[in-house]
């Protein structure tokens, strides 16, 4: 056997630890990696300082194994001088793992556990550190200051974690408090397991881990809230083949590590327009949501471009999930019209996108009507106990135990043959009966069924659809590839991937599904795609370009899952991805100052964004060409790296607020604002008693000119008058009524807004009297309520500082 320079050393390292019976080192890269004779990590050292890193309080077994339902640490282990493979021993059961250095890590895979089927689960680790500072819960890496060590499964069955579920689902921590994710628990969000747990915080540091299971049989598990689910066999060859890597070295260098991990062991690496996918400015990119057609394809991508933007995302394509047929309203020629849409937007420099709920299935789709297909997902399966015609409502099944479990059992149904059956509920005693039954349900034809059938019954999700077993995920992954291969698509978002879980085989089923799809892709696609998804994963993380999440619809354009957001921009960083910030709604009403309040986040986290509109929201926001302009402003900035650091940290603090000018040179100019606000209700006071209000402020720049936003909030506003520091009153001559403003930004003028941002008209200003200097400062506000409930006026107070220029 020819083998590899690294390999005789290794080999080498092994004769003088067996020769000596102590333990031994092994280098690779910037990692040193030491075992002893019980087949344990003994150090775990940066090669550069030597410092040692290895929490030897309590093992850390290379490979345990778990037999009879107990996991087993080695008990010994050699090398071969020959071949340079490790044997361990767990008493009767032995394994052999072949490893190998190179240059910037170290690879373990298992060959052989003999007796094959005594083991059912093969862990790597966990490999114990006390190592603090940053944990990737996600990647798996873990680092301080100095020195990064991390582990990376190569291949999908690999599952990058610790099994603590049978299920396979990702670990996380409900960090949330509301449904809204307005309310977030900050010290037990600064707890790991947020989204995964292939690297962990513990009292002394923290572990990193994975595992693979051996599927070869069928077994009954708890899943998606079914204490009894069949999770099926499936033939992947078990933990045979089960790969890892771990690798160490300068924290600096961690990401540029796994990309060399990646290459050198030929996981997916996309890159996007030529760098690779997970430092690429590219990734950051931010788009504009909003539903296309070929009549209207052009309008949607003069606005993309308006924005300075080279995405633009359909967030509804698809009339059904599972064969995805297209919406006739907007591709009336299915993919043809995607195709003309793609072809168009491309010589634009626009690349298309499209939102789907990955592996659903609903209930229309071909895949459930009129003929329902074999491999839909099932909770378990049981026999009928006695005839039935196509006419009873009540079905004989001699094991109730898969359909009386009711959470997560939205649509109630079972399959019998080729047709669905939904039913209300299941009789408490033998025998045993579905009941309150709805025969040939979601467009299947009722009929008669003999004693001994088959009846599955059917695993649902509260969006009211069906799932898909493993095999049909695979077909659906490559059925959206091929869209994208047809079509020159170039963004995608992989929602609703906790789907997979319905295969009983939890993040290893969404893993494939990713790899699936990203496998049927052709070359020069590949290189070219976005992709994100609702859940990440170890694995995964090699194929996803980034994570997106963070919704608009719970609350105002900065309100709406603000601090989910924020959290979200610290996992990015401890788990190397590129940063976004989720969904913003640009809707009428959106203002430039909200929308400058996003984009001042954006650029100080350097995250992108996606902003959801439409063309009827567009043509009624006064504002949209302004808006537009302000995006392009920022973004181009953004991502040509025009910010510095310390401009980065302010524009991060989202109680910050920043005006970005651009001179007719194009010299951009950063200018801090001040805000200040305050609402004023109507009182109701005795007669001569004030019902004015007043207002404390302080002003941090130089003496400046007080700018202003005032809302109608409820009821019409007029009267109104300014009083600055008890010394100057300004009378406004204008009426508002509810939901208009009056927006005053310097100058000889205001102008009243109307709810969506047209401008109605202008009022003259005597911008002398709105002159304030540093320090602590008062306003008094009043004005007449001429009608409503509870009338009120939301009044903003802006100052603007000194600028400071934009490289």
């Amino acid at each position: 056997m020819k083998l590899s320079t690294s390999v005789v050393l290794l080999v080498l390292a092994a004769f003088l630890f067996a020769c000596s019976g102590g333990p031994k080192e092994f280098n690779a890269g910037g990692l040193l990696l030491e075992f002893n004779g019980r087949g344990e990590v003994s150090a775990i050292t940066d090669a550069a300082t030597l410092d040692a890193y290895l929490f030897d309080g309590e093992a850390s077994p290379l490979l345990s194994l778990r037999i009879d339902g107990v996991m087993k640490a080695p008990e010994s282990m050699k090398i071969d001088m020959d071949t340079g493979v490790m044997t361990l021993e767990y008493g009767d059961v032995s394994a052999t793992v072949a490893m190998d250095t190179k240059v910037s890590h170290v690879t373990f895979e298992i060959l052989s556990v003999e007796p094959a089927g005594v083991a059912d689960l093969a862990l790597w680790g966990p490999y114990r550190t006390t190592i603090t500072g940053t944990v990737g819960e996600t990647v798996g890496v873990v680092r301080n200051d100095s020195f990064a060590f991390g582990i990376q499964s190569l291949n999908p069955k690999t599952i990058g974690g610790y099994p603590d579920e049978e299920s396979d689902v990702m670990p996380s921590y409900n960090i949330f408090a509301g449904s809204d994710y307005s309310d977030i628990d900050d010290d037990k969000a600064d707890e790991q397991l947020y989204r995964g747990n292939t690297a962990v915080i513990t009292e002394y540091g923290s572990n990193v881990q994975a595992y693979c299971r051996d599927r070869s049989k069928e077994r009954i598990i708890a899943n998606w809230k079914h204490e009894r689910y069949v999770a099926p066999a499936f033939n992947d060859g078990g933990f045979i083949g089960s790969k890892i890597a771990l690798f160490g070295g300068p924290t600096a260098d961690a990401l540029q590590t796994i990309g060399k991990i990646e290459i050198a062991e030929g996981l997916p690496h996309p890159m996007i327009d030529g760098e690779w996918g997970k430092t690429a400015a590219t990734a950051t990119s931010s788009y504009i949501i909003m539903p296309f057609s070929p009549d209207t394809i052009e309008k949607a991508v003069t606005v993309t471009k308006e924005a300075g933007l080279n995405y633009l995302y359909h967030p509804d394509p698809f009339a059904t999930w599972g064969y995805f047929k297209l919406k006739e309203n907007f591709f009336p020629d299915g993919i043809a019209s995607m195709k003309y849409c793609s072809d168009l937007a491309g010589k634009e420099g626009v690349g298309l996108g499209l939102h789907t709920l990955t592996n659903f299935i609903t209930t229309s789709d071909k895949y459930v009507s009129p003929v329902p297909d074999k491999r839909l997902a099932r909770v378990g399966s049981s026999i009928l106990s006695a005839d039935v015609n196509s006419e009873v409502q009540e079905i004989p099944v001699a094991d109730p135990g898969f359909f009386n479990q009711m959470e997560n059992n939205t649509l109630k149904t079972v399959v019998i043959g080729d047709e669905l059956v939904r039913y209300t509920s299941v009789t408490d005693s033998a025998p045993w009966m579905l009941t309150g039954c709805e025969r040939g349900a979601f467009g299947t034809v009722a009929a008669s069924h003999s004693k001994g059938d088959d009846i599955g019954k059917l695993i649902d999700h509260g969006y009211r659809v069906f799932l898909a077993d493993a095999e049909m995920q695979k077909e659906m992954a490559e059925r959206i590839a091929d869209m994208f291969n047809e079509t020159g698509f170039k963004q995608i978002s992989f929602d609703g991937l906790e789907g997979c879980w319905a295969s009983g085989m939890g993040q290893y089923a969404r893993t494939l599904f990713a790899v699936n799809w990203y496998n049927r892709l052709s070359d020069e696609l590949r290189g070219k795609v976005i992709n994100d998804a609702s859940n990440p994963g170890h694995y995964f993380w090699h194929i996803y370009t980034r994570m997106n999440w963070g919704e608009p619809w719970y609350a105002g354009f900065r309100e709406s899952q603000t601090q989910y957001r924020l959290k979200n921009q610290e996992f990015y960083r401890r788990n190397l991805m590129p940063r976004m910030l989720g969904w913003f709604r640009l809707a009428g009403e959106t203002t430039l100052e909200d929308m400058e309040w996003l984009l001042a986040r954006a650029a100080g986290f350097d995250a992108g964004f996606a902003l959801f509109t439409g063309f009827k929201e567009l043509s009624e926001n006064g504002y949209t060409d302004d808006l537009l302009a302000k995006i392009k402003l920022w973004e181009t900035a953004r991502l040509a790296g025009a910010f510095s650091d310390e401009q980065k940290e302010r524009l991060k603090n989202i109680d910050n607020e920043f005006q970005l000018e651009a001179d007719t040179n194009g010299v951009l100019t950063l200018y801090p604002v001040e805000i200040s606000r305050f609402t004023h209700e109507k009182k109701i006071r005795q007669p001569g008693e004030p019902v004015h209000t007043v207002h404390s402020f302080e002003n941090p720049h130089d003496a400046t000119t007080l700018g202003f936003i005032i809302t109608a909030i409820d009821g019409t506003l007029k009267n109104i008058t300014l009083d600055i520091d008890g010394a100057r009153t300004l009378a406004l001559p204008v009426t508002l009524q509810k939901g208009t403003q009056l927006v005053y930004k310097g100058g000889e003028s205001a102008t009243v807004f109307s709810k969506n941002r047209a401008a109605l008209k202008t009022v003259r200003i005597d911008e002398s009297a709105l002159a304030v200097g540093s320090g602590n400062r008062s306003l008094t506000f009043d004005c007449a309520f001429a009608d409503g409930d509870s009338p009120s006026a939301k009044v903003e107070l802006r100052m603007i500082g000194v600028g400071e220029s934009i490289k």
